[in-house]
């Protein structure tokens, strides 16, 4: 944000959703700019008008926080520096923001519900949650409102627990999710996206500054993933990618959905049948039926026998169109 202008990370994101589809992508749905405003909105408008490839995109522009719990924090209060996410205090706040953002193009609401994060004697992840319960409801029941679903960042004990209550559709990352919530979201239906590898990635370079916890967080996040398989909980993929460059192929996440408790053919239902019912989607994504759009993409080898072939995408088809093949 100090040192790229809106304009230049649009024209890298034009690099990026080339490479989704490159990657075998289709359809993407992007959380928030970081700060670069409506620009996810202006990249999925110039997908749709064929002026660059990329996947469909669903998009959630800005992402709301709290005063104070979002960076960039501890710079000299006298020098206002920019904000990664749409600040939003109280309720009515929250109203007004999901409606400026539906108004520049939001598919998707996407909220911070908790911060500093730290586990207990238990075991248990705790945070400090960001949301009042009226100010999260709020944003909940005016995105629904007016037919928007609401996404939330949620790790911890308290940040997924006020956002089951308020009613959210998706967990994302949920390093440690309650039992209570567990089954909350399996009978609400609420998606649960667990984003390993971002977390893995993440978490050596924080422990090295001194934050030993996100160590400890692969391991309850393991965990929690295992649980939330055994309580039914709707499972849906995603990478969080950005949060780890681009020029690492996102389906690296499908190992270690593998690796903590799926088949193979669970974690590939999670990127399609599941992600499209996420998206609401699923009447024309998701599976290969008469009447959806012909996305298709192909690999040397077998995924249910090697699900890490999926980092190996030789064809892709995008709506009849192919965009990428390895046949001359």
């Amino acid at each position: 944000m100090l040192k790229e202008s809106t304009a230049y990370r649009a024209i890298l994101g034009t690099r990026s959703v080339k490479r989704a589809l490159d990657y075998g992508f289709t359809t993407i749905r992007d959380l928030e700019t970081e700060g670069a405003g409506y620009a996810d909105a202006d990249l999925k408008k110039a997908i749709n008008n064929g002026v660059i490839p990329g996947p469909r995109m669903k998009v959630a522009t800005r992402a709301m926080d709290v005063t104070g719990a979002y960076p960039l924090q501890d710079y000299s209060w006298e020098i206002q520096v920019p904000h990664g996410v749409q600040l939003v205090d109280g309720p009515e706040d929250g109203r007004k923001a999901v409606r400026e953002q539906i108004s520049h193009g939001a598919d998707w609401i996407k909220v911070y519900s908790d911060r500093s994060y730290f586990v207990r004697p238990d075991g248990v992840l705790d945070d400090i949650p960001t949301f009042t319960m009226e100010e999260l409801r709020a944003i909940v029941d005016e995105a629904h409102r007016e037919r928007h679903k609401v996404a939330s960042h949620a790790m911890a004990l308290n940040g997924v627990h006020n956002s089951v209550e308020a009613g959210v559709d998706s967990v994302e990352h949920g390093n440690y999710i309650a039992d209570a919530d567990l089954k909350t979201m399996a009978q609400r239906g609420i998606y649960y996206v667990p984003t390993f590898y971002v977390g893995e990635y993440v978490a050596q370079g924080r422990a090295n500054a001194g934050a030993k916890v996100w160590l400890d967080m692969i391991k309850i996040h393991a965990d929690t993933f295992r649980r939330a398989l055994k309580a039914g909980v709707k499972i849906a993929f995603g990478t969080d990618v950005g949060g780890f460059d681009w020029s690492i192929d996102p389906a690296i996440e499908f190992p270690l959905m593998v690796k903590y408790g799926m088949t193979p053919a669970q974690a590939i239902r999670a990127a399609t049948t599941s992600a499209a019912e996420l998206l609401d989607m699923q009447n024309d994504v998701g599976s290969i039926a008469a009447g959806k759009y012909a996305d298709l993409v192909a690999v040397k080898g077998d995924p249910l026998a090697d699900i890490a072939v999926l980092k190996k995408i030789d064809f892709v088809m995008k709506g009849g169109e192919i965009y990428k093949s390895s046949v001359h």
